[in-house]
Formats: structure tokens, sequence, C-alpha cells
């Protein structure tokens, strides 16, 4: 089953800011377009930058406006696992996008030894260095499968997993089963991190949001500490960028998960993540619960 993202909203939105997004055309220029077993690929640049297109939906991309310049904001979130273990070796990234994240990785890690990537898209890495900047190392490897399969049968063990698998239509349910909390739990390493992008009504707390009381209490049963960050940053990048509007719309947010089966704490030194290009302060400010 598909978990609709927009199902999940328990409040509407003011009608006179639906009417901005509904009512917003970009001037879209599609650079290359292809029909995959799995997708239908565009990618596409207009006056917000340039990105990942699959049927219907932004997948990933970079932003170049005057406001925000960067990966689409939530992604930045998927760097904070740097202040809790600046020591990380080994990860394995589910879901690969345009790859600016594994760059950045390579460039935080000072000991980072492999990043294996799981994609079920075969030509999103070609898409990714002709169109995004994406520079391959050795320290990568590239596996075409989909992402259970790898959990089900993988032996090594992750300092860090990120699993990022939002589809056309949106999330599959079997990243919620009791198969797949097992599978990445003996895929972690002692005191490693898994992170998981997810999404739910931006109201975390209303009782009419079932959805996201479930999947707390799922995390929390099968991790020792997890820490939910609400993408509050992340939308106020979005639609400023995106319509000029300067506050939240949809009721609809990324919620950022970091568990693991060790207590862990979140540290202050961001230099090494401001020598990106990034400041990770706000971000980090967006941690709601843990």
């Amino acid at each position: 089953m598909i978990i609709i993202p927009e199902y999940l909203a328990v409040h509407e939105p003011k009608e006179e800011l639906l009417e901005i997004i509904n009512n917003k055309t970009f001037n879209d220029k599609v650079l290359y377009k292809k029909k995959s077993d799995f997708h239908e690929i565009k990618v596409v640049e207009n006056e917000i930058g340039r990105f990942l297109h699959y049927k219907d939906t932004y997948q990933a991309g970079f932003i170049d406006t005057p406001v925000y310049k960067g990966n689409l904001p939530y992604i930045n979130y998927f760097v904070i696992p740097y202040l809790i273990n600046p020591d990380i070796k080994n990860i394995l990234l589910i879901g690969f996008g345009t790859g600016k994240i594994v760059n950045d990785w390579e460039q935080l890690f000072e000991n980072l030894e492999s990043i294996d990537i799981v994609d079920i898209e075969e030509n999103i890495f070609d898409i990714a260095k002709e169109y995004f900047g994406f520079k391959k190392s050795e320290k990568m490897n590239f596996i075409l499968q989909d992402g259970l399969v790898y959990l089900r049968t993988n032996k090594k063990k992750y300092d860090l997993i990120v699993v990022d698998v939002a589809s056309d239509e949106g999330i599959d349910d079997r990243f919620l089963s009791e198969e797949y909390f097992k599978s990445v739990k003996k895929s972690l390493s002692k005191g490693g991190l898994f992170v998981s992008n997810l999404c739910s009504s931006a109201d975390l707390t209303c009782k009419e949001n079932t959805f996201f009381a479930s999947l707390r209490e799922t995390y929390n049963s099968f991790f020792q500490q997890v820490s939910i960050f609400k993408g509050d940053e992340s939308d106020r990048v979005y639609y400023k960028a995106f319509f000029d509007i300067d506050e939240h719309v949809i009721d609809i947010t990324n919620i950022i998960l970091i568990s693991s089966n060790q207590k862990f704490t979140i540290g202050d030194d961001y230099s090494k993540i401001a020598s990106i290009g990034l400041d990770i302060k706000p971000y980090v400010k967006n941690l709601q619960f843990f």
C-alpha cells in the first residue's frame, strides 16, 4: 500500500495562500526526458533552479534563488549525523536523488571508508553526473536493487543508514513494516545511526494526527533513542523560494527521524558543516521529540 501524503493532512490551508500556489507557473525547460521501468523521468530547469522530476513531482535538485541556494532543503537534515558522530566510516544510502548529499558526506567525514548507494532506477547515476555535478569516487559502490531486498540480504554493518524513498505517489508502507525495521537494525553497527525521511501533518500534537502518533510509537518500539525533526526550516525555505510566501501553507511536512540502538547526543560545533556552505543551526533547532 502507498501512503499518500495529501491524505495525512488534518487542517485546511488558507484559501488565499492556496490560490497563490495553484496559480503559480514555472517556465520549465526540459533538459532530459526518459521513461524507465519505474519512472517517467525529466530533468527540468526553471527560474527557481534545476530539478529531477518523476511524473508530477520534484524528487531532488538544486534551488538557485536570492533566498536560498542548495539542495532541496529537507535533505540538509541528513548532515545532522555528523554532529552526533563525526567518525562515521561506512554509510548506506537508499534513494540516491542528485547525489549531492553523498559528495557532502565525503567532505565532512574525514575517516569515511565506504558509501553504498542503493537505488531501483538504473538511469539515476548517469543523470546525477551529467546534470547535477555529482562526482563519483572509489569509496562509492552503486547497487541497482530494491532497498528492502538489499537490507533483507545485507551482511555488512553501517555506522549510518539513510533512507529517502518516496515514489511518485507517496511512501510505500513496506518501509514501516516489522521486517524492514529488523533488517535495518541488523545492518547497523554498534551505536549506528538510522535516518529516515517521512511525512505527516505539520500539527504533530493534534489528536487527529493518528499517523504521526503511530509512527512515533513504532520507532520507539524498535530503537532506544529516536530524535524527530519536523521540517519547519525546510518548509520555510521551500515556500519562500518557490512561491515568495512567508508561512507554511499545505498541512504536510517532512519528518526526519534519527534513531539508534544506543543513546546519543547532538553536538553544537557547526564549523565543519559551515565550511561546505550550509548553515545547519536552523535545522537542528527543529528537533521536536527525543
